[in-house]
């Protein structure tokens, strides 16, 4: 809906209607139309119609008709929500679209641009980050204004963190299966309309003032997160929509161009890549250009910085559904002007055939890497798990270096480290506790018999299913958490840390919390002292990330070679000599020292050591002769359960003690 200077024209794209009307009511809340007009049909299926009553405010819905092909889905009597819609309203059962006054002053705010190798992304949801927070007024918990008050502004800055990447906020809607239930789509992740904000996440007095006030607090959100230099990430779901499966709901697209915007066999049967029942058709121009119009929406109308695709994979399927990482849409979306500027995040798989696809996206894109996941989870849990019952862990350290250094063997020397959005827990699995808490999921109040959610989750429970009193099960645990934390800050590549890990949080081992609005998904604030040591630990590795740019280099090194804004590394053994094909090879080989040292552009010569050693028994390692290093200054010891300041150096050939499963890590200096 674009506005005119006596009202608005409307236009919608069909390529198979035969007929569409445009129905617009006389007031909010109405069941009186005060007009009805028929769009005319123009070039390309573009259907169009102007009014003077499509002013800031007014609620109006379309009705389409046409043939009854195996590929169609018209209905003449259902009203359907225009898909550029920038506002909505619920009337009984129906949705209207709700035309908006985009008006907002942004003052002197601007996007805060963190350099990629500074980033660190914070996922987190809306409602669950601020619902229980002490902080924050009581009306604004769980809402944007509640994201946005200095409470949470100030916590995140302190934290550490540049970017909050947050669950879906496109307007969606909760399953019909789940409502049944008694249950809800908590994630989000069900999308109805691409340009509209979730209107329950508003605050009471924004959904009174109706969709443009809606919009305003979005926008104040953005605006508050930047001015304290904080960079806003959206969760995007363009994969698929909230029409779900052949006989879910018809609310916007399938009433009004079934066969043109979803992903279908001859039959009409829908070819689902996503597992949500239906598949949007990025093959198909409308679609492609909906996707681009989109984005191009919330990064200039809403000024957000960044998108983490959804299934990105699906975005990427030509028509007979193989996907192509130089996909039309994945390269105008990497190439556009607008887009090309902000940081563009797939989540690099869906669930159909040839969907794995980590390291396949192309320059300019960077991806959730689930190898770095599974590898640091592996080493730090069930190795350790197998290593208690048979005397060995099945694997050495050769992969776990690999991604600690930014995952060169998935990633292209072009794209470099940063292409890695390096995590060991999202929204969706075990929480960072949990994974040391349980070894299996305990999904009983999901309503499926614990049939859903993931059954590989590569934990430990350190030898008691859940909670426990046993204070040596209690002190491995944490101990493995700070291990899992200082991995994932202290690896090249942008590192996520899921709201609430940075403390411990649990969910109570459900690993696919995704239908539950309560306590167990919201961020429960009231810290015990374990927790806020945690929060401490977590606030000192980002620190020494920020500190420290050998932590974070922005392209590979290359043996013998100088590479600016790479790291040279050195990799020693427990004696402190360079680690030979054997030491890489010795699968009971679990400690390992890193040397790396920045190639700077635009930061002074950093250096730093750290060593890692992955078995619970002692040992003891020889600090190596590195050239032109001194003395060895601690940063951050994992088995000190708070950081805290270690006393002395140690010297170049110096032998130094580890404790089981522990990171250290050192200045280098000269």
């Amino acid at each position: 809906m674009r506005p005119t200077r006596s009202g608005g024209e409307l236009k919608v794209f069909s390529d198979t209607a035969e007929g569409i009307d445009v129905l617009i009511y006389d007031a909010p809340g109405s069941a009186h139309i005060a007009e009805r007009h028929s769009l005319v049909k123009g070039k390309g299926g573009m259907w169009s119609t102007s009014s003077g009553l499509l002013v800031p405010g007014a609620e109006y819905a379309l009705q389409a008709w046409g043939p009854a092909g195996p590929q169609d889905s018209f209905s003449a009597e259902e009203l359907l929500v225009d898909p550029y819609a920038k506002g909505l309203s619920r009337v009984g059962n129906s949705w209207r679209s709700v035309v908006v006054d985009t008006s907002f002053d942004w003052g002197t705010s601007k996007k805060p641009q963190t350099p990629l190798d500074q980033s660190v992304i914070y996922e987190a949801h809306v409602r669950g980050l601020t619902k229980m927070h002490p902080g924050v007024p009581l009306e604004l918990r769980g809402t944007y204004a509640g994201l946005g008050h200095e409470a949470m502004t100030t916590y995140l800055k302190e934290l550490g963190v540049t970017a909050v990447e947050l669950l879906p906020v496109h307007a969606y809607l909760s399953e019909e299966h789940l409502l049944s239930q008694g249950v809800t789509n908590y994630w989000g992740y069900n999308t109805l309309n691409f340009f509209t904000p979730h209107n329950a996440y508003a605050t009471k007095a924004a959904r009174e003032g109706g969709p443009s006030a809606v919009l305003r607090e979005f926008k104040q959100m953005v605006k508050d997160l930047h001015e304290a230099g904080l960079e806003v990430i959206l969760d995007v779901v363009y994969n698929h929509t909230a029409e779900e499966g052949k006989v879910g709901p018809r609310l916007s697209f399938r009433g009004l161009d079934n066969a043109s915007y979803y992903r279908q066999d001859e039959d009409g049967n829908y070819i689902d890549t996503t597992g949500c029942g239906n598949s949007l058709n990025a093959s198909k121009p409308v679609v492609q250009q909906l996707i681009l119009d989109s984005l191009r929406y919330w990064a200039e109308e809403t000024q957000v910085d960044g998108f983490r695709f959804d299934l990105a994979v699906t975005l990427g399927r030509d028509e007979k559904a193989g996907y192509h990482k130089d996909h039309p849409l994945l390269e105008a979306i990497r190439t556009d002007p607008i887009l090309s500027a902000t940081k563009l995040i797939a989540e690099p798989w869906d669930v159909g055939m040839g969907g794995w696809q980590t390291g396949n996206f192309a320059d300019g894109w960077h991806e959730w890497n689930d190898r770095y996941r599974d590898r640091i989870r592996n080493f730090w849990l069930p190795d350790i798990a197998q290593a208690r019952e048979t005397g060995f862990a099945p694997t050495g350290v050769g992969g776990f270096a690999t991604r600690l250094a930014g995952s060169s063997n998935t990633f292209s020397a072009e794209r470099g480290p940063v292409a890695s959005v390096n995590f060991i827990t999202a929204h969706d699995g075990f929480t960072l506790n949990d994974l040391t808490m349980y070894n299996y999921k305990h999904n009983i109040g999901n309503g499926e018999d614990n049939r859903d959610g993931a059954n590989d989750n590569r934990s430990f429970n350190h030898g008691v299913e859940g909670p426990t009193d046993n204070p040596d099960i209690i002190a491995a645990r944490r101990r493995t958490m700070r291990n899992l934390m200082g991995t994932l800050m202290l690896s090249a590549g942008i590192p996520m840390i899921t709201a609430g890990d940075e403390f411990g949080r649990t969910q109570h081992g459900n690993n696919n919390a995704y239908c539950h609005d309560s306590p167990l998904t919201w961020v429960n604030w009231e810290l015990q002292e374990w927790q806020q040591d945690m929060l401490a630990t977590t606030k000192h590795l980002a620190k020494m990330r920020r500190e420290h740019p050998a932590i974070r280099p922005t392209k590979f090194g290359v043996f013998g070679e100088r590479i600016p804004s790479a790291s040279q590394v050195d990799w020693y053994n427990t004696q402190g000599e360079t680690m030979e094909n054997e030491d890489w090879e010795d699968p009971h080989n679990r400690t390992l020292q890193y040397v790396a040292a920045s190639t700077p552009e635009n930061e002074d010569f950093n250096r730093i050591l750290m060593i890692i050693h992955g078995t619970e028994q002692p040992t003891s390692v020889v600090v190596p002769k590195h050239p032109g290093v001194q003395f060895y200054e601690p940063l951050w010891f994992s088995p000190h359960h708070t950081p805290r300041e270690v006393p002395g150096v140690l010297r170049p050939g110096e032998t130094f003690k580890l404790t089981g499963t522990s990171i250290l890590l050192f200045n280098a200096a000269n």
